[in-house]
């Protein structure tokens, strides 16, 4: 089924952050304001094809109904395999030091925390991510926006079983570190460098009683605070930070 984008500005941020379309589609009596102006320019740009059909047939295939005379097809995204992202993390490895992170994600539900997550991954160099294939968000053009666009510079895998994912993260030399409100220790006091498989858990309910038993060890970060835990996006990205200030420190002792 195609996955379609509905509105001026939807379709503006999707074209801005390079989701890969199929075609954009305009109504054929649509007036041509800025915005409409400014989404010719970008589908010139990203060599995207741009249709005009007639709004019966937009009311057609909306699910929202908010489409304003503009849409666009995207195509589907194309997942890495798990071999594809255990391949990159080894090759990592050995050009840096025998550093390497891979971000596992448990069950999180918003494609918007799953984006920006894949952003943080891609900036701090982080080999791949791994989501499982069912109960959990996928990529969407949610996804891209959130991660303005750094979904499509990172290896993210689908996987049925994430406790048997951890298990071959483990085989292939990796330490499995899962964040956690119940840890005893923070990311300060945690062994966050070398090969680390990182899992963040459920937006709501945090990581599930077999993943946490699957870890090597839990850890958290510290709070000075009153207020409750970060957003999951915000706490990935912090502990992925903590990853690599402590394999920047290691290398350099």
């Amino acid at each position: 089924m195609a996955d379609y984008i509905e509105g001026k500005r939807p379709v503006i941020e999707a074209l801005r952050a390079q989701m890969p379309m199929k075609c954009v589609l305009l109504a054929d009596n649509l007036q041509q304001d800025g915005q409409v102006k400014d989404i010719l320019r970008k589908a010139r740009q990203f060599d995207v094809a741009v249709k005009t059909v007639s709004r019966r047939r937009l009311d057609e295939i909306s699910e929202r109904g908010s489409h304003q005379g503009v849409m666009a097809e995207a195509l589907p995204y194309r997942y890495a395999s798990f071999k594809e992202v255990l391949r990159g993390a080894a090759e990592r490895a050995e050009q840096h030091d025998g550093n390497a992170l891979v971000v596992v994600l448990d069950h999180v539900t918003d494609a918007g925390n799953l984006g920006a997550i894949a952003r943080s991954v891609e900036i701090v160099g982080a080999s791949g991510l791994v989501i499982p294939n069912k109960r959990s968000a996928h990529v969407t053009a949610a996804t891209y926006k959130s991660s303005a666009g750094a979904i499509n510079h990172v290896q993210c895998a689908q996987v049925s079983n994430i406790a048997q994912a951890l298990e071959r993260l483990k085989a292939e030399g990796f330490w499995v570190a899962g964040a956690s409100e119940q840890a005893c220790h923070t990311v300060w006091e945690a062994p966050l460098h070398g090969k680390i498989a990182l899992v963040m858990g459920n937006e709501g309910e945090g990581l599930s009683r077999l993943t946490q038993e699957t870890c090597d060890f839990l850890t958290k970060l510290p709070q000075a605070g009153k207020v409750g835990s970060l957003n999951v996006a915000q706490a990935a990205t912090a502990v992925m930070y903590e990853w690599m200030r402590q394999c920047a420190v290691k290398v350099q002792s």
